[in-house]
């Protein structure tokens, strides 16, 4: 049975996870697992909007109107730009949120056998469970989760290298990340 514990330095090549899902699915958690663990580099598209917004502050219902804004306006191309431009490419990396299927085909053309989609899927219910803080009330949460932003992220799944059932505790996410990274290491050392 493979080691779940695989050093960063163990890797020869760097690898590179983006993650997916809908809001509330466990992605940023996911991907900040993997960072912590595993020493990966942390980035997320949401961090390259939010430095759009500094000047103006931001919330999540800004961040999905200026993504939307920039997916409408045919700029999806250019965030995934100042996305990489940020990234120090000799290091695995853990990239949360894509939406697109532009950011899929960015990243797997950028980074090629060395990137991997993980998609995490939940329930409905169970993202709003997570997510009730964030929102007033059920109406609210679904407002944002079918806001025009947030509408591809659902044709991801059958381009994931993974897709990762995120209904129960985080640990058998963990579990199979765990896997995942454990056999992507074996593969290029």
């Amino acid at each position: 049975m493979p080691s779940p514990r695989v050093s960063q330095h163990l890797l020869v090549e760097p690898i590179f996870f983006g993650f997916a899902g809908r809001i509330g699915s466990g992605k940023t958690s996911a991907a900040r697992y993997v960072s912590s663990k595993y020493g990966f580099q942390y980035t997320r598209y949401s961090a390259v909007l939010q430095n759009r917004l500094a000047a103006d502050g931001y919330g999540k219902d800004r961040l999905q109107k200026l993504g939307w804004d920039i997916m409408a306006g045919g700029q999806q191309v250019e965030l995934n730009s100042l996305l990489l431009a940020g990234l120090d490419r000799s290091r695995s990396t853990a990239i949360d949120g894509l939406r697109h299927r532009i950011d899929f085909d960015s990243l797997s053309s950028t980074f090629g056998q060395s990137f991997h989609l993980v998609f995490l899927q939940a329930r409905q219910e169970t993202r709003f469970e997570r997510l009730r803080t964030r929102f007033s009330d059920y109406a609210a949460f679904r407002q944002a989760d079918s806001h025009p932003v947030e509408a591809h992220i659902d044709s991801l799944q059958s381009l994931a290298s993974i897709v990762i059932s995120n209904d129960e505790a985080l640990e058998g996410v963990y579990r199979r990340l765990d896997e995942l990274i454990t056999l992507e290491a074996g593969e290029l050392n």
